[in-house]
């Protein structure tokens, strides 16, 4: 996966939008003004790259037990963020793009009925 791929996959999903609201290298995708998933842009230039999801606590766990491309989210709250390794990991696209799901997913079921009503 490179970043191009990740962003395009990010952006498909609805109500999406991207911002750099920490500095000019941490892309933040947001649904509905609220983060699911951001990444260093020179981690990832540097074959260094991951990804910061959000996730449901108990999975969390589970995901860093079974995957070493799996930990606590860096610099963001352990329960609820997982790093994912993107470079030299033993994870499948395929499974990135269903974590990278499951994060915009958490935060929808976070947003006001209303709000998830419309999309």
């Amino acid at each position: 996966m490179n970043i191009e791929d990740f962003r395009n996959y990010c952006m498909n999903k609805k109500e999406v939008t991207e911002h750099f609201p920490f500095d000019n290298d941490t892309l933040v995708f947001k649904v509905c003004n609220k983060m699911f998933a951001l990444a260093s842009l020179k981690r990832w230039e540097n074959h260094e790259g991951f990804i910061n999801l959000k996730c449901n606590p108990d999975y969390a766990e589970e995901l860093r037990a079974e995957y070493n491309s799996i930990t606590p989210g860096y610099h963001m709250h352990k329960r609820l963020w997982n790093s994912v390794k993107i470079h030299n990991t033993d994870l499948s696209t395929k499974f990135i793009l269903e974590l990278i799901d499951h994060s915009y997913d958490e935060v929808v079921k976070g947003l006001p009925k209303k709000v998830r009503d419309n999309l």
